[in-house]
C-alpha cells in the first residue's frame, strides 16, 4: 500500500510501504475510514523533533477491523472502532485508575495516515461502536481519537466546573476542542485566547463567550480585566509553548488549576514561581481511553460535532499540502480521504 513517510523537516511523502500486518497476538488491522494531521506532526515538520530515520506519520483513526490476532477478545473483523492515539491494555494499576496514557505497556500509535494500519494493544484500546455509523459521523468520530480527547482531559485536568470560569490558551484544533469540553461542561464563562479570525468564529461557534486577541502581557492584563482583577479558576494550555505556558500561569487565579495538554517545548518551571503562585497543575499525554465511550456516544447521538474542527479536507495523495496549509496557518487541521 502507500502510506505518508516523514524523511525530514519538510520532507513528507506519501509512498509505497509493506501492508501492515499482525505482529503480536494482541494486535487488530484496521482499514481505516479517515485519517487526518496533528498539530504535533508539524514539530518534526518544522525541525523542532529531530528525524533519524524515515518515519511513519499518523496517530489519530477511526474505521473497520479486518483481522485481529489470537488473543483479541474485545473487537472482531467487521466492526467500526475509535482509538486513542496512547495504546494501552487497559488493565494495569495506572489505566485502572484512569491513566491509561502512562499504561506499563503503552506504546504510541504511528502509521495512520495510511489506508489501513496495525494497532498493537486492540482490546484496552479499541472502543467498537454499536452498528456502522454513517458517513457524515466518521469526521466527528475521527476527532475523538485524539483532538477532543486531549481537549476534553485538558478540561478535567483544569478540574473545569459548572458555572465556572475557562480561559483557553491556545486556538489551535485541541484549544478549540477545550472549548468544546468546558462548554459541555457547564462552564459559565470561556475566555478563548485567538487572534485569527477563523479560529475565533469556531471557538464562538463551540461555546467561548468572549475572545481576547492580544497576546503575552497584554492578553494576561486583558483576561485580568475580564475577571475582575481575579484570574481564572480553570486555564486551559494547549500549544506548549514558552510563551503559552507564562500566559496560562499568568491568568490563573490563586488556587486554580491549570490542564497543560500542549507538547511542551522549551518549556522550564520556577521552583519559587510555583511556590508562591499556588497553581495546580496537571497534563501530559491524554488519557483517551478514559473518555471513548461518553464522547463516542455524545458524537453518535449528536450532541456534539467535533468534525467541525477540519477546515481543510484532501486526498491522502496530497498529505504534503496538508502539512503546509497547517504550517502556514492556512487551515486549522487536515482530514485526509481515503480511497473507497
Amino acid at each position: 500500500m502507500y502510506a505518508t513517510v516523514m524523511h525530514g523537516p519538510g520532507d513528507v511523502r506519501y509512498e509505497r510501504v509493506e501492508d501492515p500486518k499482525i505482529l503480536k497476538p494482541t494486535d487488530a488491522i484496521l482499514k481505516l475510514s479517515a485519517t487526518c494531521i496533528c498539530g504535533s506532526d508539524l514539530w518534526p515538520w518544522r525541525g523542532a523533533n529531530p528525524i533519524e530515520a524515515p518515519v511513519h506519520m499518523g496517530h489519530e483513526y477511526c474505521g473497520v477491523v479486518v483481522e485481529v490476532g489470537s488473543e483479541v477478545r474485545t473487537v472482531k473483523p467487521g466492526q467500526f472502532v475509535v482509538g486513542s492515539f496512547c495504546l494501552s491494555d487497559n488493565t494495569c494499576p495506572h489505566c485502572q485508575f484512569g491513566f491509561q496514557s502512562s499504561c506499563e505497556q503503552r506504546e504510541f500509535m504511528s502509521g495512520a495516515q495510511a489506508p489501513y494500519a496495525r494497532v498493537p494493544l486492540a482490546d484496552g484500546t479499541l472502543v467498537a461502536t454499536r452498528e456502522m455509523p454513517d458517513a457524515a459521523m466518521i469526521p466527528h468520530l475521527l476527532a475523538v481519537s485524539d483532538v477532543l480527547g486531549t481537549g476534553w482531559y485538558g478540561a478535567v485536568a483544569a478540574d473545569v466546573r459548572q458555572g465556572g470560569t475557562v480561559v483557553v490558551v491556545g486556538d489551535g484544533a485541541v484549544g478549540l476542542m477545550g472549548v468544546m469540553a468546558a462548554s459541555q461542561m457547564g462552564a459559565e464563562r470561556i475566555i478563548a485566547m485567538s487572534g485569527h479570525e477563523s479560529r475565533a468564529k469556531l471557538a464562538l461557534d463551540f461555546g467561548a463567550t468572549d475572545i481576547v486577541s492580544e497576546r503575552g502581557a497584554e492578553g494576561i492584563a486583558r483576561v485580568m480585566e475580564l475577571t475582575n482583577g481575579v484570574g481564572a479558576a480553570s486555564v486551559i494550555e494547549a500549544v506548549g509553548t514558552v510563551g503559552s505556558m507564562a500566559q496560562a500561569t499568568g491568568v490563573c487565579r490563586p488556587g486554580g488549576s491549570i490542564g497543560y495538554v500542549g507538547v511542551p517545548h522549551g518549556v522550564s518551571f520556577d521552583g519559587s514561581q510555583m511556590f508562591f503562585k499556588q497553581q495546580r497543575m496537571l497534563g501530559g499525554p491524554a488519557p483517551v481511553r478514559r473518555f471513548l465511550p461518553d464522547l463516542m456516544e455524545r458524537v453518535l447521538t449528536g450532541r456534539i460535532q467535533p468534525g467541525k474542527v477540519f477546515d481543510l479536507t484532501l486526498p491522502i495523495a496530497q498529505v504534503a499540502e496538508g502539512y503546509r496549509a497547517m504550517d502556514e496557518r492556512r487551515a486549522i487541521k487536515t482530514l485526509l480521504q481515503l480511497d473507497g
